[in-house]
């Protein structure tokens, strides 16, 4: 805690007064243009990837970067959905432009699913990390995923969140009137390095490299 609390003192004393005419225009308006649904993970920073100011990004983080389908697409839901909530205030409200997914390296979510670990002790992690499901998870009983099989795990995730983007309401209205486009990323956390997923054409490459 001592570390939050010298922070927030660097903030207040030397970054604050250095944007403060930026604070002051945030403080009546809200207008980014770009949603990013990026995963939980401490070593996956958004703002600090994209080096974007304060709002320029409304982000959404998840264990996995998962986007569970809307309530409305999913049997028996309850309609309660926090993320299903952010993206509707997102894409309706606020009028993003853009939405990425991005999903990273070392993923520990993705990591789990490839190698089949069991999850019995943590119910909760098991039920989400079922929206992963079509990203393809081979659940082998091996501790250690394959580097190569735990990649193309990510990057099928990404694709697969992509998707059920898709089944979101505002989301459809707004692909179907070309004012959203979707974008799947995956980020390499020891180079630095983005990877653009392409689900329509089945294929990657490298991004701003």
């Amino acid at each position: 805690m001592h570390d939050l609390t010298e922070g927030l003192a660097h903030f207040q004393q030397d970054v604050f007064p250095a944007k403060a005419e930026l604070f002051a225009h945030l403080a009546t308006t809200h207008q980014p243009q770009t949603l990013f649904i990026g995963c939980s993970d401490a070593r996956v920073v958004p703002e600090l990837i994209t080096q974007q100011e304060p709002g320029e990004l409304f982000v959404i983080r998840t264990a996995g970067n998962l986007v569970p389908a809307h309530p409305d697409a999913v049997e028996g839901a309850d309609g309660s959905d926090g993320v299903a909530a952010s993206i509707e205030y997102a894409v309706a409200v606020l009028g993003v432009r853009s939405i990425v997914v991005c999903g990273h390296s070392a993923c520990g979510a993705m990591t789990a699913l490839a190698a089949g670990q069991d999850l019995a002790e943590l119910p909760a992690i098991a039920r989400w990390l079922r929206h992963a499901a079509a990203a393809g998870a081979p659940g082998g009983a091996s501790a250690e995923a394959p580097q190569r099989e735990l990649g193309a795990l990510i990057r099928g995730n990404v694709a697969a969140q992509l998707a059920n983007l898709a089944t979101h309401p505002a989301v459809a209205c707004a692909l179907a009137a070309g004012a959203v486009t979707l974008h799947g990323w995956v980020y390499d956390i020891p180079t630095g390095k983005v990877e653009r997923i392409d689900p329509a054409a089945g294929r990657s490459a490298a991004l701003a490299a």
